[in-house]
């Protein structure tokens, strides 16, 4: 017992790293966000909206994905979504190091504790099942709230552009879609008043 104690302290250490891993978006104040506070956001989320979907879900295990999802950024660090989709080697970077540390937390868990993560990491990345694909949604929904509560001037010209780009993330569910729709809403609104230019594409 003593052991297994061990490696899970070891872990929770590792994890506070991302109360100050900065991420990419920042708050309304002005301050630049956390890995820690985008997933709590994203759990209570999860919390709200899991009632009125389309399919009945596992909100612990939706829970457990998204605490889970960023816990590698605490090792391989954070990489903005659009510089990953903008340069493959970026990408190819960013996910070869991801795997490692999610490998690397696994063993330094006990053995089912570490299984457990392993596949539950793996089955967000591969956004194949139901609750994946929830769990992916409210990762990018939680995104362009944070940049609509932010100051404009943080946004750069390809975040403008991903405002109307999240409708291949929800599609599956109609709640998640018309969430998103409200969200683009005041991301578009914010720029209009603005007076920012932008090109507005196809949702989907």
């Amino acid at each position: 017992m003593e052991e297994q104690i061990s490696k899970i302290m070891k872990v929770i250490g590792l994890a506070e790293r991302l109360k100050y891993e900065m991420r990419h978006s920042w708050l309304s104040n002005g301050r630049q966000e956390s890995v820690a506070e985008h997933t709590w956001r994203m759990s209570l989320m999860a919390i709200l909206v899991h009632p009125y979907l389309d399919a009945k879900v596992d909100l612990e295990k939706l829970l457990k994905m998204i605490v889970i999802h960023d816990l590698i950024e605490a090792e391989a660090g954070d990489v903005p979504a659009f510089e990953a989709m903008n340069d493959p080697d970026v990408k190819k970077l960013k996910e070869e190091k991801e795997y490692a540390a999610i490998v690397n937390l696994k063993k330094n868990l006990p053995e089912e504790l570490g299984k457990d993560i392993f596949d539950l990491w793996m089955e967000f990345e591969e956004k194949a099942t139901y609750v994946a694909k929830v769990a992916n949604a409210l990762d990018k929904l939680e995104v362009q709230i944070q940049h609509n509560e932010a100051d404009l001037s943080t946004w750069l010209d390809v975040e403008k552009e991903m405002t109307f780009k999240m409708g291949k993330h929800v599609e599956f569910d109609s709640f998640l879609t018309k969430l998103k729709d409200r969200i683009e809403q005041v991301g578009e609104e914010k720029m209009v008043a603005a007076g920012v230019a932008f090109e507005k594409e196809c949702t989907k």
